[in-house]
């Protein structure tokens, strides 16, 4: 089966800057099932091998990941949107009415198709079924088209469909894998990521819709997300040295200028990757993959750093306060997506499968006195945990 695993793998073979362990999805484990990182994953490993061993993990996860669970002070009201019988359920979007839901899935195929259905509601839409895998759906501001990346051509692109799975159109075309595109505010640009192998990197895109041929290289980085306010874009970008660990950032992006890249969120002992924006554009959820520390041996060798088998949901705000863990530390939670009404959707590796679930954050009141603002800030970039 695929599962989102696929495009981390993809992205941890085609670019160095994806370190061992961090990606926004799998590096040893493609297939239904989260992953354990593979710390000699060599970059010359090509697709037909990969399409052996489907059940390559990600995340870094071994056997012995627990259930997932929720700490109360930080999360209430946890649901769970899908149940596949077979196969996984993965890189959920909402509809900017909050009323539909839509995911990638393995349920009825072993490739990755998309589907749609209603929040509080049982029935499954499909809306692709090319010979070839569908993920990373996203609503434009409408709630009428959905943009995804497919390699329905022959590589990984940039398409957009009708909600009701017509008229597919492809966006890019380029050998190097795109993918994980987001809408602007007004519906009119995609933002999105291309892998250049060639020089180890992940870069930003911005196209226009109305001519696709126009398109601009706005920087380093990966799995970007356009602010609902319209000025900013987040996304992931690892470090050049020391551990490599991804963390949070944004630009601003204002009439066609890129200016001040700034770092929201990092931590020593984990990959901070995949955010998605409220929607009002006030605070930023992601994904923090544990790891250990990169360490050096007797004989001086440097060993990298690795995943723990863990990953977690977080929040924080978007000048880079108050950072929260909404998930408990035990289980395999990855690809957040920020509802209108302010749940966080969220695939969820659960014993042998991947459904979604949501939950709704927690946040008391913060004082705004200056001894307080400023602890919070400290607070806020650095992911304190006990894994070692």
């Amino acid at each position: 089966m695929i599962s989102s695993r696929w495009f981390w793998v993809l992205i941890v073979l085609s670019a160095a800057a994806l370190i061992v362990g961090s990606g926004c999805a799998p590096q040893e484990r493609i297939g239904s099932d989260s992953g354990q990182a593979a710390a000699n994953n060599s970059a010359s490993r090509t697709a037909s091998e990969i399409e052996k061993n489907r059940d390559l993990r990600l995340f870094g996860a071994d056997d012995s990941a627990q259930d997932i669970a929720f700490e109360g002070r930080a999360a209430i009201d946890v649901e769970q949107h899908t149940f596949p019988g077979e196969g996984a359920d993965f890189d959920p979007d909402v509809d900017p009415a909050g009323k539909h839901l839509v995911f990638a899935s393995t349920r009825h195929s072993r490739r990755s198709h998309l589907y749609i259905k209603a929040i509080g509601g049982a029935v499954i839409t499909q809306i692709t079924d090319e010979q070839a895998d569908d993920a990373q759906p996203a609503f434009d501001p409408s709630g009428d088209r959905v943009a995804f990346a497919s390699n329905r051509a022959g590589q990984w692109d940039i398409w957009v469909v009708d909600a009701n799975g017509k008229n597919p159109i492809q966006i890019t075309n380029s050998p190097a894998p795109e993918l994980h595109p987001s809408w602007s505010p007004d519906g009119r640009s995609l933002v999105y990521c291309r892998l250049t192998s060639s020089e180890n990197r992940g870069e930003l895109w911005v196209v226009d819709l109305e001519n696709p041929g126009m398109k601009r290289f706005i920087g380093e980085g990966l799995f970007p997300d356009w602010s609902p306010k319209g000025d900013k874009i987040a996304y992931q970008r690892a470090r050049e040295r020391g551990s490599g660990w991804f963390s949070i950032w944004t630009l601003d992006f204002r009439n066609g200028d890129v200016l001040y890249p700034s770092e929201i969120a990092s931590s020593p002992v984990a990959a901070y990757i995949c955010p998605t924006w409220s929607a009002d554009g006030e605070q930023l959820a992601f994904a923090a993959v544990v790891g250990a520390r990169p360490s050096v041996s007797g004989n001086g060798d440097v060993r990298p750093a690795s995943l723990r088998g863990r990953s977690d949901i977080l929040i924080v705000d978007a000048d880079g306060r108050g950072l929260q863990r909404l998930t408990d530390g035990h289980g395999e939670n990855y690809s957040p997506a920020w509802a209108v009404d302010g749940r966080i959707f969220f695939t969820a590796k659960h014993n042998d499968g991947e459904t979604i679930w949501s939950v709704k954050p927690f946040r008391p009141t913060r004082p705004s006195e200056p001894s307080v603002t400023t602890g919070n800030r400290r607070a806020a970039g650095v992911f304190e945990t006990d894994a070692e």
